[in-house]
Formats: C-alpha cells, sequence, structure tokens
C-alpha cells in the first residue's frame, strides 16, 4: 500500500487505499511555473481571444524556434479539439483521412472525424507509423471517381500511440509522397516534447515545421494546465482558419490562460526540460524491466512503455499502481502500458522496480 488518507463523510472514518498512477501523463495539474505565471499575470487586463500579449510573444517565440515567421499559430484547449479542427477545416466534404490502425483519431476520439461526415481510412501499423506503401493502397483502392471518397490527407502522430518515433528520413520520404499525390501531412503532437527529447530522435522542432502542412505542439501532456498549439505551414490550411475555430467552440475569450502557458513553456526551454524528465524516468523503469528479463510490445525511448507480464503480475502490480491493460498476447500475457510525466518522482519508479523484483 502506497498511500493512506482519512476519509470522513458523516459519521464514516475509513483508511482508504491509494494507487500510484502510470495510467497517463495529465494526472498532476501543472509545473509550478505556469501557475506562478497566471498568479503573476492574473490582475492584468487583456485583450480577449488570443490578442494579449502574452499569447502575442508565445507565438514569436515559437516562429523564432520553428524558423518560420509565417506560421500561423492557434492556441486551443485539448489534442481531441485540435485534430478536429485542423482536419474538418482542411477538407470538402468528400475528403477523407489516412491514419494508422492505432492513430488517436481512429481510437480514442468517439468518431469526432466521422461526426463531421469525413471517412477515416485505417491503414495496418505494427510500430504505429504510417507508410508511403500503406498510403498508396488506399489511394489505389479509391480511384473510381466521383463514386468514392477522395483520400486527401495523411494522419500521423510523433511520438505515436505505441511509443514510437518517426526519424527525419522517414518523414521526409512522406513528405515528398503526399506533396507528389497533392496530399496533406498533418502531425499529431500531443507528445512531441518527448519525441524532440527522446534518446534516439533525429528531428528538431525547425524540421517538423519543415515537412508536414500542419501540425501542434502538445502541452495538456508536457507541464501545462492544458493546451496545444496549432502550427499552420501550408497558406491554403491558414486561409479563414479563425472562422473554424470560433465556429466549433475553440476560440477562448480568456485566451490569456493558454499563451501563458506557452509562454513560460518556451521563453526558456522547459517545455524540452519537462518532456526531459518524463523520458528520463521512462527509461529508468524500462532498465529495470529488461535488467529482469522482460519483453515488450514495442521498442520506445520515450515516455511510454510496453512491457509484457503474466496475468498474475499484473493482478498483484494493480493492487499499487494504476496503469493500462493494452493488450493480451499469447502464452496468457500482458502488454501494459506505463506512462510516466514531467512530475514523476523517483522514489515512485523505484518503488514499482523493487515491487516487480519481488514477484
Amino acid at each position: 500500500m502506497l498511500l493512506l488518507h482519512s476519509c470522513r463523510c458523516g459519521t464514516s472514518n475509513k483508511a482508504i487505499q491509494m494507487t500510484y498512477s502510470f495510467k497517463n501523463d495529465y494526472s498532476e495539474g501543472a509545473h509550478p511555473r505556469i501557475l506562478q505565471k497566471l498568479i503573476e499575470t492574473n490582475l492584468t487586463q487583456e485583450a480577449g481571444y488570443g490578442l494579449d500579449h502574452l499569447s502575442l510573444e508565445a507565438k514569436k517565440f515559437l516562429r523564432a524556434q520553428m524558423g518560420r515567421p509565417s506560421a500561423e499559430i492557434y492556441f486551443t484547449s485539448g489534442g481531441t479539439q485540435a485534430n478536429l479542427l485542423v482536419i474538418s477545416h482542411a477538407l470538402r466534404p468528400y475528403e477523407s483521412v489516412i491514419s494508422a490502425q492505432s492513430g488517436h483519431i481512429m481510437t480514442n476520439e468517439a468518431g469526432a472525424i466521422e461526426a463531421c461526415g469525413h471517412k477515416v481510412h485505417s491503414v495496418v501499423s505494427p510500430e504505429g507509423k504510417v507508410s508511403c506503401d500503406s498510403i498508396r493502397e488506399v489511394l489505389e483502392a479509391h480511384t473510381n471517381v466521383p463514386h468514392q471518397v477522395k483520400p486527401k490527407l495523411v494522419y500521423l502522430s510523433n511520438s505515436t500511440e505505441l511509443g514510437t518515433l518517426y526519424q527525419k528520413s522517414e518523414l521526409q520520404e512522406l513528405y515528398a509522397f503526399c506533396q507528389e499525390k497533392d496530399l496533406y501531412l498533418f502531425i499529431d503532437g500531443a507528445r512531441l516534447g518527448q519525441a524532440l527529447r527522446a534518446e534516439t530522435n533525429d528531428l528538431e522542432l525547425k524540421d517538423i515545421a519543415s515537412l508536414c502542412d500542419a501540425f501542434y505542439i502538445g502541452a495538456t501532456k508536457n507541464g501545462a494546465l492544458l493546451g496545444e498549439a496549432i502550427v499552420l505551414l501550408n497558406p491554403k490550411l491558414q486561409s479563414n482558419f479563425g472562422f473554424t475555430l470560433k465556429q466549433r467552440g475553440a476560440l477562448l475569450a480568456k485566451g490569456r490562460v493558454l499563451g501563458a502557458q506557452f509562454y513560460e513553456l518556451f521563453k526558456d526551454g522547459l517545455f524540452y526540460e519537462l518532456a526531459e524528465t518524463a523520458n528520463r524516468q521512462a527509461m529508468a523503469l524500462k532498465a529495470g524491466f529488461k535488467s529482469l528479463g522482460y519483453d515488450f510490445l514495442t521498442e520506445t525511448y520515450t515516455n511510454q512503455l510496453f512491457p509484457i507480464l503474466q496475468e498474475h503480475q499484473v493482478a498483484a502490480l494493480e493492487t499499487e499502481f494504476d496503469f493500462y491493460r493494452w493488450k493480451n498476447v499469447p502464452d496468457s500475457r500482458v502488454a501494459i502500458r506505463l506512462i510516466t510525466s514531467w512530475a514523476t518522482p523517483d522514489l515512485m519508479v523505484e518503488k514499482f522496480i523493487e515491487r516487480l523484483s519481488a514477484l
């Protein structure tokens, strides 16, 4: 048992067992510096709808780091919202999206894209990554114009839903292929910070901004209270995006709340420091698993791990830790998902490995 607290509800007074969560990287609130910035600026009157000075300054930081002064940037509240906004804005009613079968828009957004009237094509992706060959298969299966939907946008995540990474050469190949086939390439960056700070990564923010038509930078899963920064690079996507933002209820009157957070994250590299911490704690867990001889569903270097355990081991660990059962594998084993965050303490990593060793 990790933690105890007393609960007094009426006449009851009993101890409640608490588990430590490795279920996601947004269980904590926000990094203290972000909270302090919000407090410091709380009583300063600002323009609304993202026209406050902190939002404008944050966008300057981002454009400079990307080397793209013409990029249009919009702050919004969450990843599903960012995906919905960009994809629904980019596509005509008869156009569709290509995604890995494990992509977030395929598995965890309650059919948000389909609800807008756009088909999502699922492609086989053992490591969570889209390939040129898989895109080509979809294109070749949709040539009966005008009777079939028209694939127009390729959606991918970096890091992926399976914690894997795209290398620079892979993105270069994908973007060149998309340009050849007149497809938009859109990158979900919910965990982009962790991807850019992984030990095997060879991409920088400038590279991401030059190898797609649009992407977003996730802060919700990297130390912010909430917030994603949508970056539109292709002029065709930039046109009238503000209308889509407003019409879909994503234009916050108090845009300052998002702007202040991105200002603090990007003014001096805090965004990358927090991602490095999350990755480091995951790699400490990974080293513990490997030292005990365990296998993994995928080889990851970000803050997501998918170790494979026996059912009885998973059940025992669930009494003290919270995590997802990800997938059943042969021989009555289970792949679980463990995620570390910017706030994961060394003690909890050590306790997890200690408990695993005891099993």
